[in-house]
């Protein structure tokens, strides 16, 4: 059987901290699908990572000599490369043997069968095939929001194309409703949209409810809300089952997080199961207008003139939170304190000054608590791979 293999080995997962300390690159949500999904569903092909030896390598994780048969070939893919249709047209004509270079990378996409394998990390490659159009790849947590505009008009012409939208109800004010798509089940009434500046695709049981502005470029997924009276400005993605309200802008929730009351939300990145108290407010602007210069493993870098905040998984901000420009949140932090938050909170932090930790059975226990609220439990992976977290970082 033929499959994509993606491969975290030479994409610098550290320096997307805090997303890709519980997750591979290849599952980060950008636009309106993750990595993988975009992949998969543009290349027809079912999707593995190769493991690397890591606390991350879970039930889908295979080595090159174990998951190929004499027949299959299977495309490893670096994980942070974006698929555009040129860029899959090419992977497709690749032979066996032969690799995709790009960017002047020495090789982002590789077409392997069992006969290229020599050792458990080790191939043969036959040959190069240069692509001339710049691929879209992500090094560092902002290339997520700042890609974000182009990714959701990607995904929209990909998951609507040859399909017909739900009728848009007569209630809503609409500009340019030729680019809405509204999936089954999905119920928006008295909402505003304009999607003459980007289009806007709701997801399947999604919820808008009355009073939202939008412009697109926008996107909200499945079993997701949008909360009365809310403002959101586009390149925003609303991720799966999150709860979103107030003033958002250029923005990301992965999925399952909340954002539910008033409060700004700006050229930010939240991961999965956050929760951001009624309002927590972010700066991404300097008030010098100079770079914004974020936190790294490899020390801190300029991210451009505007960048909020970049939330990891599991974490929480207490009501009126007010967060630095550029700051970054670890996994499962549990953010108040007075003033402006520090520019870098570490993982597990009880606190803004991250120098009182939460312990790790009770952020277990509350972990546990807020998925419960979206009838989901932690399971024995995230356990897992919390308590690495907790222990190394």
């Amino acid at each position: 059987m033929n499959k994509i293999i993606f491969t975290e080995e030479f994409c610098q997962p550290e320096m997307l901290h805090p997303f890709t300390l519980t997750r591979q690159i290849q599952d980060i949500r950008i636009g309106i699908l993750t990595i993988r999904e975009k992949w998969e569903k543009m290349l027809g092909l079912p999707s593995f990572d190769k493991k690397e030896d890591d606390y991350k390598d879970l039930d889908r994780s295979v080595n090159l000599d174990e998951v190929l048969d004499e027949k299959g070939y299977c495309l490893m893919i670096h994980g942070n490369v974006l698929p555009t249709p040129e860029l899959v047209k090419a992977a497709q004509k690749l032979k066996d043997g032969q690799f995709i270079s790009a960017n002047g990378s020495s090789g982002i996409i590789f077409r392997i069968t069992k006969k290229e394998i020599r050792e458990k990390h080790k191939i043969k490659v036959t040959g190069a095939v240069a692509v001339k159009t710049a691929a879209k790849l992500i090094h560092y947590p902002w290339d997520i929001f700042q890609l974000n505009d182009w990714a959701i008009r990607q995904d929209f012409t990909l998951l609507t194309k040859k399909r017909k939208s739900q009728a848009i109800p007569k209630s809503n004010k609409i500009i340019n409703p030729s680019q809405v798509f509204i999936e089954k089940g999905a119920k928006l009434e008295h909402c505003i949209i304009n999607a003459s500046t980007g289009p806007v695709y709701i997801g399947k049981n999604a919820e808008l409810m009355e009073g939202s502005v939008i412009r697109g470029p926008f996107t909200i997924g499945e079993g997701a809300c949008l909360k009365m009276g809310s403002k959101v400005y586009g390149a925003t993605t609303i991720g799966p089952y999150c709860v979103a309200g107030g003033e958002i802008k250029n923005s990301i929730l992965f999925g399952y997080s909340n954002k539910a009351h008033d409060g700004y939300l700006g050229d930010s990145v939240i991961g999965e199961w956050c929760n951001m108290g009624a309002g927590t407010t972010n700066s991404n602007l300097k008030n010098n207008a100079s770079m914004v210069r974020v936190w790294t493993p490899k020390g801190e870098i300029n991210a451009g003139l505007r960048c909020g905040v970049m939330m990891g998984d599991y974490s929480r901000t207490a009501i009126n939170t007010s967060i630095n420009t550029g700051t970054v949140i670890g996994v499962a932090a549990n953010v108040f304190g007075n003033g402006l938050t520090p520019k870098y909170i570490p993982s597990f932090s009880w606190g803004s000054e991250g120098v009182k930790r939460y312990e790790l059975e009770k952020a277990m226990v509350d972990i546990d608590d807020w998925k419960k609220l979206k009838n989901q439990s932690l399971n024995h992976a995230e356990k897992s791979i919390l308590k690495y977290i907790f222990e190394k970082f």
